[in-house]
């Protein structure tokens, strides 16, 4: 077999010490399934979003030619609902990838299935911290201590919301060690999937229910930032990415990746060069192939 044209590009030496980290592959490609859906008549994509549990940016990328608030019924919309998981050291473990807005759920047992949940994190401003935290407390029916800065915002607020249809954290919340920051439900569910919050993590309320029964007191929770990721199966590679407009991300510094894990010659340079700017948020297979 003739070696594909993109081994002989030169890669710059501004890339000899790449400056991004792309975490190591998963070995089981990805999990879940990309799936096709007909949108029906007056369905926006944040309704279907919610319908098949994803947030609003990962199917808006997904889906990028369809118009988000009055797509053509009929039309066909990609549901991506596959994810290359991020690397964890041990379990069970939370780690949430703020470039995806996804929250992942590794059980103990490495057999167990991943789970995974759209989430809403901090605005500009209001960012979430990146770190390792744990889980100190689990909150049934929490009240809304209203920061500060909030409250100068909206001072119309009470410095204490009690339980019920009125409190942004819903139903169910998990304290961090770091104590400013939740894990919690919302009664906004069109905040999923966005930059929303002022540094909480929000989950639609029925994921949250069934995230806080799976976790317990002490389990570790990391927070990083992973636009770029890959998952190897069978000889095959493939690349998610969720690169945002402050993302310099370039092409050179991923083949510089691939080259230092000896994948270069596994990857079809003009699939990872489209998989680049389509960003389309959901794993994509970039394995060169013979084309005799």
């Amino acid at each position: 077999m003739a070696a594909p044209a993109f081994l002989v590009l030169e890669i710059s030496a501004r890339h000899a010490q790449s400056a991004i980290s792309i975490p190591p592959a998963y070995d089981g490609g990805y999990v879940g399934e990309l799936r096709q859906y007909k949108v029906r008549q007056g369905e926006s994509l944040i309704e279907i979003a919610k319908r098949f549990d994803l947030g609003y940016n990962e199917i808006r990328d997904a889906n990028q030619d369809v118009e988000p608030v009055l797509p053509k019924p009929g039309s066909v919309v990609t549901i991506p609902a596959a994810w290359i998981p991020p690397p964890v050291q041990e379990r069970p473990c939370i780690v949430v990838n703020l470039a995806e807005l996804r929250l992942f759920f590794f059980p103990e047992g490495g057999t167990t299935q991943i789970e995974s949940f759209p989430i809403g994190i901090g605005d500009e401003g209001t960012d979430t911290p990146l770190g390792s935290f744990q889980v100190v407390e689990k909150i049934v029916d929490p009240y809304w201590h209203v920061p500060k800065s909030i409250r100068r915002q909206r001072p119309q607020l009470p410095s204490v919301v009690a339980p019920g249809p009125g409190n942004p954290l819903g139903r169910h919340a998990l304290r961090l060690s770091r104590q400013d920051i939740l894990i919690h439900g919302t009664n906004r569910p069109y905040g999923i999937g966005r930059r929303s919050s002022h540094g909480c993590l929000r989950l639609y309320p029925a994921d949250m229910a069934a995230l806080f029964v799976k976790v317990q007191k002490g389990m570790g929770v990391r927070i990083v930032n992973q636009p770029v990721k890959l998952g190897i199966k069978d000889g095959r590679v493939f690349i998610e990415f969720h690169r945002q407009k402050r993302d310099t991300t370039g092409v050179g510094e991923i083949l510089h990746v691939m080259a230092d894990r000896n994948l270069l010659h596994r990857i079809d340079m003009g699939k990872l060069v489209r998989a680049y700017y389509q960003n389309s948020g959901y794993p994509v297979e970039i394995t060169w192939t013979d084309r005799k």
